[in-house]
């Protein structure tokens, strides 16, 4: 193998999610240590629902980049938590509004607390212009797969 495989197959790895991860296990000890039983992927949903309430199940799954069945079982769960309820307009699960709780309401600055916080560890020692660089670079790539 020679050295450009080996950048592209570690390349890969990135793109595939291996930084994703490692942001969303940390994000998620954040949430813990603070009291908030929540995982990255409901943080997502909650994240997206403080911006707009009242979208539909299928924006949601969308926006997170999901299935439908992933995203129904996340609004179940948070439902059981009591930080989301949904809300069916036409008989059609798949329509179903969803609507933050009071609880989910609250929770919403502890939560941006610890995504900041994450954000943050996860940029230490990473400066401005490489950040806008990696962002560009991103964006390009998921520019070419829409």
């Amino acid at each position: 193998m020679d050295v450009s495989e080996m950048y592209h197959d570690e390349f890969y790895s990135f793109l595939t999610g291996r930084v994703s991860t490692a942001i969303g296990r940390r994000l998620q000890r954040n949430f813990k240590l603070i009291g908030l039983n929540i995982t990255a992927e409901q943080w997502s949903v909650l994240y997206f629902l403080w911006n707009a309430e009242g979208i539909s199940q299928q924006e949601l799954a969308r926006l997170t980049f999901r299935d439908k069945p992933s995203i129904s079982r996340l609004i179940s769960n948070l439902e059981k938590q009591k930080l989301l309820v949904r809300v069916n307009g036409s008989g059609d699960r798949r329509m179903n509004q969803i609507y933050l709780t009071a609880q989910g309401h609250r929770i919403k600055d502890k939560c941006m607390a610890q995504a900041e916080k994450t954000i943050s560890e996860a940029m230490s020692g990473v400066d401005t212009e490489s950040m806008r660089q990696a962002q560009a670079l991103l964006e390009i790539v998921f520019n070419n797969l829409k």
